[in-house]
């Protein structure tokens, strides 16, 4: 069953289809060197939840958000420090904007304390920021410290006004994407470089991470 009308002939659920299909393959392709096919594949996957934003007549700041975090796959889709830097870069903007989608249609922070378990989800989020911070300052290069520290307040931000909205699929994408960014700064800070759950945690960072742009993007189109 197809989330928009008109079945899977729809340009929407086309659209959803060909993002779906870009994830798997990268899945596929993930442990292999990297090459343009593969930061493609990356790429594709969140750009046609962009796409498919701006064909549905998403919030322009929803478009915006999937655009630059595609970008910032690209980025990451590539070996080295400086494409490291650029996708840090690209989704620092994207939580920024997420921050800003997430504060137009939430009701504010007083939900936080009104219902419990958002006040208890948003402690749960600034723990876990907190002692991630905290390990990777420890094993990261002094030049890396000062954006790995804005870029996990940022995020920090994007979780709890995800947790403002009453959009269960956007506060489930938001838990997504924070779950995905730990893995991701654990694995590639924290751990050996032979440890054996590399392997594990590079499918798991990407799942959770695939799911978290999906959920969002669903949440916020079929609203």
């Amino acid at each position: 069953m197809m989330p928009f009308p008109g079945g899977i002939e729809a340009n929407a659920n086309a659209t959803l289809l060909f993002s779906f299909v870009a994830a798997v393959i990268y899945a596929f392709a993930l442990d292999m060197a990297p090459k343009w096919t593969r930061t493609a594949a990356k790429t594709l996957a969140v750009a046609f939840l962009a796409v498919l934003a701006a064909m549905q007549g998403g919030p322009l700041l929803l478009v915006a958000a999937l655009g630059l975090s595609a970008v910032g796959d690209a980025f990451l889709s590539r070996d080295g420090e400086k494409a490291f830097l650029g996708g840090l870069a690209s989704f620092l903007a994207a939580h920024f904007v997420y921050v800003a989608l997430f504060v137009r249609a939430g009701g504010g922070l007083d939900l936080l304390s009104a219902e419990a378990w958002r006040g208890a989800i948003a402690s749960a989020m600034a723990a876990f920021s907190i002692v991630m911070l905290a390990a990777l300052w420890r094993r990261v290069g002094p030049q890396l410290r000062v954006p790995i520290a804005v870029y996990v307040a940022a995020i920090l931000a994007m979780g709890i006004s995800a947790l403002t909205t009453g959009n269960a699929w956007v506060i489930a994408g938001a838990v997504l994407f924070i779950a995905s960014d730990g893995l991701l700064a654990a694995e590639r800070f924290l751990l050996a470089a032979i440890s054996p759950h590399r392997v594990w945690m590079r499918y798991a960072v990407w799942v959770l991470y695939y799911a978290a742009q999906l959920a969002i993007t669903l949440g916020i189109l079929l609203a």
